[in-house]
């Protein structure tokens, strides 16, 4: 075969062998078999890495994209550009990509000049707003988009109103094995006489091998000759949150259930050629996943493609590709029915044979030499169909506009200020000042800024290490006899009153309800659950309104991953319309706000209005916010034109002390950033960025309170200096503010939304 004249070169987007996963496989299987079929076409790839060492390549790999670096996607197009590439085949799932549902592989697209084709490996149902949006906009950047199954191509035309003429079907691909006796490759394993069963891929709890497992001692009463191979390592991102957490766990059922001596675990992640001798030595291969919404499964397609008789789950893969007597499916979650079949099979060697001939016939279309003809002449097409539309303008391919660049994060301050019990309240310049000891409030801010880091991919040890320790000082600060958090507490370890302010408990419930919502460590996720469930009650009776936005901001973090939880839904209702109530009856024609003078964190009373409007679908809700965020930047605009904080001494006569506290312009930014998110009026994204300069010199005084030699942030903008102390407070406000700007114009970035309006 030869490739028609003008494919020269193809690159492959997505993970590359010997990163460990099934998109690594398929990319790698791809690859190769390109660039042997078709030796006039030079194959490269471009793999995405996610961990700092990086990993050994071969020499296929061409160029390495950083996952959590958006600059480094830019460059990978800018290399792919360069260097003449005629199209681009991109393997895409979520998770992959860097970026808020994985957004940062747009901005590479658009700006690549030659066609992409997509092969998409999961595609969700009911995707949230982030992951619709990026879907949306991925497609519209793909030539082509090559799906595995009818099914994926059926919900890509009525879910995501995708054109069937963009639509590509072609199969998984699959090692191209010979039809053989299993009795064959035995002996390799010491399995010589024995029924086997066979398992295979990256071990995590959705794969569902403990309920094979629950069936093996029905087995062994039918079939004592019969043994389970679970081939495999645990996946790599759930052995660095969990460890070995749920292999051990089913090695200990095997224990409980007697049957450990015929349930074999193999540890690792085998190449191809020790795959083929165990796939090949087993008599039944079972696929026993959790989730219906399983696109595609790359170890059912090999085993499939072996010849192999096959037990799943329904899943909408396994459905598809096991119809026909090809295969047997099982209820979800049922060992009695793995159980049955199981022994079903062995006992009816017609049958299982039957099945495996069916299979293999079928499976003829899925070899890899077969699949690499069809994605070529699906290369072709989309070449040739963007060469007779060349003269016209790719509306959707566009350089972005770039904004002036935010100092990168540099946490050495934060690391600097705390220690094993928390993060110190206030600091001597940059030494921590150990006779004010700590607070509550900081730990709460600490704990939100390493979830939010934690989210966006800053992760290490050190941000770890403190997330775990803010958490359990919100877990110290709780009293449980009064179910309220105290807040400071002296480098003596004693409490200095047991009852916090309302406003301290409130910030405890934001901190709490961000872990919840953000992290995805689960032992986080269930402390902090625990301890939001005991302290949320408390809070419907308190009586200042900055209490009652915390506790609004803290609950819709709490609904990313609890969201129908009624009692929860119906504090919110409460509180919002408490806000919403002493906004109507203070507000005037000229003075659009909650009370008569200012106070701290005002930005954060019209933020919970903002969220509450838009999620409770109250439009006068939401316009009260909106209206009182934009009065409140009115009179903290100075002449200049720059932020100017009021906080606390400002009252309707105009009368104030000047100075300016880093929590204020902190609380404006993640405001403004709300109700851009919210209206989608890059006004509100500029009015942030503007309070951002506040920080870096734009100010009244012309100096900056970050510093960059320490990372830190000085307390105070005086009028003539600024207080060099860098304690916990502003600090802390400089990082969310950072962090969360950070984000917002990584996601402009990605969506190609122009951010200089």
């Amino acid at each position: 075969m030869h490739a028609q004249p003008g494919i020269r070169k193809i690159a492959f987007i997505g993970n590359y062998l010997p990163r460990q996963c099934g998109i690594a496989t398929f990319t790698t299987s791809f690859c190769e078999t390109m660039a042997s079929q078709f030796p006039e076409i030079q194959c490269f790839s471009v793999p995405v890495t996610d961990i700092d060492e990086g990993y050994n390549y071969p020499e296929r790999v061409r160029f390495e994209i950083k996952e959590r670096d958006l600059s480094s996607y830019e460059r990978a197009a800018d290399f792919l550009n360069t260097n003449n590439i005629d199209v681009v085949s991109l393997q895409h799932e979520f998770g992959i990509y860097g970026g808020s549902a994985g957004g940062y592989i747009l901005i590479l697209l658009r700006r690549l000049k030659m066609p992409v084709i997509t092969t998409l490996h999961t595609i969700l149902v009911e995707p949230n707003d982030q992951q619709r949006r990026v879907m949306d906009q991925l497609i519209a950047l793909s030539d082509r988009v090559v799906v595995m199954t009818a099914k994926a191509a059926q919900i890509l035309k009525t879910i995501y109103n995708v054109d069937e003429k963009k639509i590509t079907l072609i199969p998984h691909g699959i090692l191209d094995l010979p039809f053989v006796d299993p009795n064959f490759y035995k002996d390799i394993f010491g399995v010589e006489g024995k029924t086997v069963i066979l398992t295979f891929g990256l071990l995590a709890p959705d794969k569902g091998i403990e309920y094979v497992i629950r069936a093996m001692p029905g087995i062994l009463e039918k079939q004592p000759k019969t043994v389970y191979i679970v081939l495999g390592a645990t996946h790599p991102n759930l052995l660095r949150q969990e460890g070995e957490t749920y292999r051990l766990g089913l090695q200990y059922l095997a224990e409980d259930l007697k049957v450990e001596n015929n349930v074999i675990f193999h540890n690792r992640f085998v190449g191809t050629e020790e795959l083929k001798e165990f796939i090949g030595a087993s008599d039944i291969y079972i696929t026993p996943y959790l989730k219906e919404e399983q696109i595609t499964s790359g170890t059912l397609s090999y085993s499939f493609g072996a010849g192999k008789a096959v037990i799943s789950t329904p899943y909408w893969h396994a459905t598809e590709l096991l119809s026909r007597e090809r295969g047997i499916l099982v209820p979800f979650r049922d060992h009695n029915a793995i159980y049955q079949q199981v022994c079903e099979l062995i006992e009816n060697e017609t049958r299982r044979h039957a099945m495996r001939k069916n299979a293999y016939m079928m499976s003829r279309e899925m070899v890899w030499s077969n699949v690499a003809y069809l994605y070529r002449k699906t290369f072709e097409d989309a070449r040739m169909t963007r060469l007779k539309s060349s003269d016209k303008i790719i509306s959707t391919r566009i350089m972005e506009t770039r904004h002036r660049e935010l100092p990168k994060i540099k946490l050495d301050h934060l690391f600097r200020i705390s220690d094993s019990t928390g993060i110190f309240q206030n600091a001597l310049h940059t030494v921590p000042d150990f006779r004010h000891g700590y607070t509550t409030d900081d730990n709460a801010r600490s704990l939100i800024l390493t979830v939010l880091l934690e989210e966006s991919g800053e992760i290490n040890y050190k941000i770890s290490e403190i997330e775990t320790i803010n958490l359990s000082f919100l877990c110290f600060a709780y009293n449980e006899i009064n179910g309220r958090f105290r807040n400071h507490l002296g480098f003596d370890r004693f409490w200095s009153s047991q009852t916090g302010s309302q406003e301290c408990h409130g910030r405890a419930l934001w901190a709490l309800g961000t872990c919840i919502g953000r992290s995805k460590n689960e032992g986080l996720v269930g402390t902090a659950g625990q301890l939001f469930e005991k302290a949320l009650p408390v809070s419907f009776d308190f009586t200042s309104p900055r209490a009652w936005a915390f506790t609004i901001i803290a609950i819709h973090e709490y609904f990313r991953r609890f969201d129908g939880d009624r009692l929860v839904n119906h504090g919110r209702e409460l509180l919002a319309g408490r806000l919403f109530s002493l906004y109507n009856s203070s507000r005037s024609l000229n003075r659009p706000w909650f009370e008569e003078k200012l106070d701290f964190c005002n930005a954060k009373l019209p933020h919970a209005l903002i969220l509450s409007g838009r999620w409770l679908q109250n439009g006068e809700m939401l316009t009260a916010g909106l209206e009182s965020l934009k009065w409140l930047l009115s009179i903290q605009t100075s002449p200049k034109g720059c932020f100017h904080s009021i906080s606390q001494q400002y009252t309707e006569n105009g009368d104030e002390e000047f100075i300016q506290k880093p929590i204020e312009a902190y609380s404006v930014i993640s405001a403004c950033l709300e109700a851009y998110r919210t209206t989608q009026d890059k006004s509100w994204f500029n009015e942030a960025r503007r309070v951002f300069e506040w920080f870096l010199g734009r100010n009244d005084v012309g100096l900056p309170l970050y510093d960059s030699k320490t990372g830190g942030c000085r307390d105070a903008l005086h009028v003539d200096r600024v207080n060099r102390n860098e304690g916990a407070e502003a600090s802390i406000s400089f990082y969310l503010s950072l962090v969360e700007l950070q984000s917002m114009e990584n996601t402009l970035a990605s969506f190609r939304e122009p951010i200089n309006t």
